[in-house]
């Protein structure tokens, strides 16, 4: 169909034109332009963001946080958020900057802790991740996902009782990972050689992890490891 020819529902009102892909693709820009000619609203640039980050675009999204701490120089979940970008970008010391600066403005935020922990634990530092970890659940002895980061990195550190022990406390806290929690304690199993174990974690993950979640193929590829050998 010819891209400049527009679509129509039917109702019982005159036709409401639905533009085709390439119209759809010029008033996206045309927002875009918009946008650009006056300055965002806070809001306005806290969902870019968030559409940035979830797009992948990491660097996109930094730039737009630029633009926050500029505005709000002491907000700590703005310089936590922005080394989160970093870190994804595995830029280290500029993510380690910016936790440190979010926990210096804000001592209790939680997010914080995790977030440094991780950094540390991307460099080899475990010993320092699992302070970060710690400190993040003095805090917030809720936040699950530092209880899982905690586990995995007792995992690597080779304390394989305390790691299950560890992810076991964060199945308690909530339903939200435990997915994610089932996967990792049946990795746990299969290092320390409890192979039975590892089976039945990994299926329960996938019967909790939703469709397309990035963490089912990792589970696959754990799940054919410890079956291949069975198999043969």
């Amino acid at each position: 169909m010819n891209d400049n020819i527009l679509n129509y529902k039917n109702s019982g009102r005159s036709p409401t034109p639905i533009p085709s892909v390439s119209q759809k693709d010029y008033i996206k820009a045309a927002i875009a332009t918009q946008l650009q000619k006056k300055a965002l609203s806070d809001l306005q640039l806290r969902i870019i963001i968030k559409q940035e980050a979830n797009q992948g675009n990491y660097d996109s999204a930094i730039g737009f946080l630029d633009q926050l701490i500029a505005r709000r120089p002491h907000s700590a979940i703005d310089y936590n958020n922005r080394g989160l970008m970093y870190l994804k970008t595995a830029n280290y010391d500029q993510a380690m900057t910016d936790f440190n600066q979010a926990i210096a403005l804000n001592p209790q935020l939680d997010r914080a802790y995790n977030n440094r922990g991780n950094c540390y634990a991307h460099q080899g530092n475990l010993n320092k991740a699992i302070e970060n970890y710690e400190q993040a659940l003095d805090i917030n002895p809720y936040n699950q996902k530092v209880w899982i980061n905690h586990g995995i990195t007792l995992r690597e550190l080779g304390n394989y009782p305390l790691a299950i022990e560890t992810l076991e406390l964060a199945k308690i806290i909530g339903d939200r990972y435990l997915g994610r929690i089932y996967a990792e304690r049946g990795y746990t199993h299969y290092l320390i050689g409890d192979w039975n174990y590892a089976i039945a974690d990994y299926r329960r993950a996938l019967s909790y992890l939703p469709q397309g979640d990035r963490y089912q193929q990792k589970v696959m590829k754990w799940l054919g490891q410890v079956l291949k050998p069975v198999i043969s």
